[in-house]
């Protein structure tokens, strides 16, 4: 089983319905949180959450909880006969003496998390190489699964809950809390590496508040690439579609701060289609899903991280 062509086929099946139809599924499937463990109540990661959030929409859960085989029986739960599980993929570098049989072990570990890596490639055959193993893993939400306590399931604890917050307030936390360089009165919105400058509109050209702290908050993942952060570079990689591929980590950055705290049916404004580049790359490299996901997931740990703090006394 070839888990990075399988799980790129999905991804491009996704992005082939359309710009407006993924990042409309991908946003309904934000209000619910980011995808996380209903036993750790660990989040997933990576190329992981684009598959997790498109299964919670196409089946119509409800809930964001996923469990695996084991551990849902673990905590005395059953997933119902018929039900199908979402494949997923972690990434994990091993030394091996026999890289077939490294392999069939690590294909049947149901229990990882799923990090979204997997821009090197398996490499070395002999004994004592290492490899760059792919390993899947098959996750079921909570709705398929019979006899889970409430309090284990659905109520798995976040990180971060925006249950009770604005999603502005959380947008212009982290808009503020990065103290990026921003300039309005431009005609569209963008980010210019060489002024390590993003510039945007004034607030009353945007259709809502909505929507100006999306469009901000994508530029904001553009800004975390600039070599005073974590120096994005894909020229050597990607060639000429380097642009388009910047502009999907941005896309999927973004997607993830927004499911954070579930700012969700916000237009990013201004916001250029690459969607035809971003299939001709995911179409020639398998890989290139989970480079995709894993800068994104980097910027958006790299924008929480920036978040500012409540006043002192906020409950």
């Amino acid at each position: 089983m070839d888990v990075r062509q399988a799980i790129t086929d999905r991804v491009i099946a996704m992005l082939e319905k359309g710009g407006n139809v993924f990042r409309e599924r991908w946003t309904r499937a934000a209000s619910h949180g980011m995808p996380r463990n209903g036993k750790t109540g660990a989040p997933y990661h990576g190329a992981n959450v684009l598959l997790l959030w498109d299964a919670a929409i196409e089946n119509g859960y409800a809930s964001n909880v996923w469990l695996t085989y084991k551990q849902a029986a673990s905590m005395g739960a059953q997933v119902r006969r018929g039900e199908r599980a979402v494949l997923c993929a972690h990434f994990e570098r091993k030394a091996m003496r026999d890289r077939r049989d490294s392999e069939i072990d690590a294909n049947a570990n149901g229990e990882s998390h799923g990090e979204g890596e997997g821009d090197a490639s398996d490499r070395g055959n002999g004994t004592g190489s290492n490899a760059m193993l792919c390993m899947p893993f098959w996750l079921f939400n909570v709705a398929q699964i019979d006899g889970l306590a409430t309090s284990t399931s659905d109520e798995a604890p976040e990180p971060q809950s925006w249950a009770d917050r604005s999603p502005i307030e959380g947008a212009m936390r982290f808009i503020g809390g990065c103290q990026a360089n921003i300039q309005h009165g431009y005609a569209r919105a963008a980010y210019s590496p060489a002024a390590d400058r993003i510039l945007m509109p004034d607030v009353d050209r945007f259709t809502s508040s909505e929507a100006y702290c999306a469009t901000a908050l994508h530029e904001l993942v553009h800004w975390t690439g600039n070599e005073k952060r974590l120096n994005r570079k894909f020229g050597e990689r990607f060639g000429d579609a380097a642009y388009a591929f910047e502009e999907l980590v941005a896309e999927l950055g973004c997607a993830f701060v927004l499911g954070h705290i579930r700012l969700v049916d916000a237009t990013i404004e201004g916001h250029a289609a690459y969607l035809d580049n971003w299939l001709q790359v995911l179409r020639n490299d398998r890989t290139a899903i989970f480079t995709a996901a894993r800068h994104a997931g980097e910027a958006y740990e790299f924008i929480l991280a920036r978040e500012l703090p409540l006043p002192q006394g906020t409950p």
